[in-house]
């Protein structure tokens, strides 16, 4: 090898090819895609405490579990006059940095609000949504929601969930395998 001269070979040839598709496909990429591909990135060099892809849900015993959990607060439960049998609950739920909230289901409809950062979820049969604030999805009842979390290892995130199910105000949350 000459001096001042790298001598690259194959991977640093296949690691230069890659970087030219990345960057031309970078360019074809309409905007709104572009800002998923970012948080993509974003999401797989974070923080190396967590699943690479923790758009999928963690393996048991994969570290997920070490992982903040979420906390919630229920902050209302009114029957609903007008449908008898039953209530809105509103529930605030905090995502610290890296929070993760494993497989489960909710017996009754649920539309959740971002209030504050950002919110990767899942719902069975769909593709994994990223959620920022003023932004909303909608679970449909006993909907298998394969996760959700705060993917930022810094800020918080939050959101506002308001579920429509029985008059009891309860249980909101079912196990995954619940039918």
């Amino acid at each position: 090898m000459k001096a001042g001269r790298l001598h690259r070979g194959p991977l640093g040839a296949g690691i230069a090819a890659l970087s030219l598709v990345l960057a031309a496909g970078w360019a074809l990429m309409p905007h709104g895609n572009r800002q998923e591909a970012a948080q993509w990135f974003a999401d797989v060099c974070s923080s190396v405490a967590r699943p690479m892809f923790s758009s999928a849900p963690a393996p048991a015993g994969s570290g997920a579990d070490a992982r903040p959990a979420t906390s919630v607060k229920v902050l209302s439960c009114e029957a609903l006059p007008n449908v008898p049998g039953k209530a809105v609950t509103t529930v605030l739920v905090d995502f610290p940095p890296l929070a993760y909230s494993p497989a489960h289901r909710h017996p009754g409809s649920v539309t959740a609000i971002i209030l504050e950062g950002t919110i990767r979820s899942q719902l069975g049969g769909a593709p994994v949504g990223t959620y920022r604030s003023g932004e909303t999805f909608f679970e449909p009842p006993r909907t298998l929601h394969l996760f959700a979390e705060n993917p930022d290892p810094v800020r918080p995130a939050k959101l506002l969930a308001v579920f429509v199910a029985d008059k009891n105000c309860g249980p909101l949350v079912l196990p995954p395998d619940a039918d």
